[in-house]
């Protein structure tokens, strides 16, 4: 089993990228069958989820556009419990079909606050796709429509995931090993 050091924490690997790609086509499928000729935007969730974000959308076979919007919820190795914008949407999304792409559905605190703000902008939908969900954690009401891997309530990192800022390169999913 790979194991591998980011700053004073060992993590070991939980999901091999390999096994990550393969279910990103498998949801990528689904999104292209769900959306068959409508016009979608994906907006990615910054910055955990752009690896998941491109590699998904990179498969994506439909008439669609993506933008990026950056939230954060996470200090060190625990939610904060509070979602702050950093960056916010900048365009006129009425009446579009909307993916929103996040790395991880953990609280749930994130998805609930986009949800929200996507409703007021009066889109068309709204479907979640996530690479990981941890449904031991999850309080919120919108449960995510496309689920990459349903995961326990342990502190992760790669694919896009970080420790304060490490470990985003990671090519596969590392779980914190507890010592």
């Amino acid at each position: 089993m790979k194991e591998t050091v980011i700053k004073d924490k060992k993590f070991r690997e939980m999901i091999s990228s390999d096994v990550i790609n393969a279910r990103i086509r498998e949801m990528a499928e689904m999104i292209n069958r769900d959306y068959e000729g409508k016009d979608v935007l994906f907006l990615g969730i910054l910055n955990g989820a752009f690896l998941f974000a491109a590699e998904l959308f990179r498969q994506i076979k439909l008439r669609a556009r993506i933008s990026f919007v950056k939230l954060a919820s996470y200090e060190g190795t625990n939610s904060s419990g509070s979602v702050k914008e950093l960056i916010g949407w900048n365009e006129d999304i009425s009446n579009m079909h909307v993916v929103v792409i996040e790395d991880i559905v953990d609280t749930g605190n994130t998805l609930e606050l986009i949800y929200g703000q996507l409703k007021t902008r009066k889109v068309a939908d709204i479907r979640i796709a996530t690479l990981l969900f941890k449904p031991g954690a999850y309080n919120g009401t919108q449960a995510p429509d496309y689920v990459g891997f349903k995961i326990p309530n342990d502190f992760v990192v790669g694919y896009g995931l970080d420790y304060d800022g490490y470990g985003r390169n990671l090519p596969s999913v590392y779980t914190l090993v507890k010592e």
